[in-house]
């Protein structure tokens, strides 16, 4: 038994498949960057206000420390939400408090292409995971923030991303712990 029922991702249910409003030169793709663990605050609110939007929800079950089964819906990609809104649509999204960013997508027959493939690999059920293309051993660079152009080689450590900065000189270095969307791949 699920904890909580499985809350609509999607707005309107056909709109990765809806060519009209695909069609619509008003409306634009954008990955909203959330604030942590807001998605489905913002999704409610999107779908209050009828704006058309795409979160991808998978099933995650463990097992609670009493060793019941439990399963809850959480986002596939944590974080993020995918808008196609109008311009006043988007400003009314920042409205909600829970944005962090926003992303416009430049090629949307693209991004509605694997947005289709991530749909139906999500209602096929098989167990998914999110992956990175920053993986450990990648060297990377910080994009925004106080620390913004230092390089360093990614890692992982207790399941959270790492920048590893190295000393060359005395051989040892340090490590940070950093949201994987200030990190670019160099």
């Amino acid at each position: 038994m699920p904890i909580l029922k499985k809350e609509d991702d999607v707005y309107p249910v056909d709109l990765l498949d809806n060519a009209p409003l695909l069609a619509s030169a008003d409306r634009k793709w954008n990955a909203i960057y959330t604030l942590s663990r807001n998605e489905k605050g913002l999704m409610r609110r999107l779908l209050f206000w009828q704006i058309p939007f795409y979160g991808p929800m998978i099933m995650k079950r463990f097992r609670s420390p009493n060793g019941r089964l439990r399963t809850s819906f959480v986002p596939l990609f944590p974080n993020y939400v995918f808008l196609f809104a109008t311009e006043s649509e988007r400003q009314l999204a920042f409205t909600t408090n829970y944005v962090c960013r926003c992303h416009s997508i430049d090629d949307r027959n693209q991004f509605v292409t694997d947005l289709r493939k991530i749909r139906l690999l999500v209602q096929s059920g098989i167990p998914l995971a999110p992956e990175s293309k920053l993986t450990a051993g990648n060297r990377a660079r910080i994009k925004t923030g106080p620390f913004t152009g230092y390089e360093g080689t990614v890692i992982r450590r207790e399941g959270k991303t790492r920048l590893l900065i190295w000393v060359n000189f005395i051989e040892q270095g340090v490590s940070l712990e950093i949201d994987e969307g200030l990190l670019a791949p160099i």
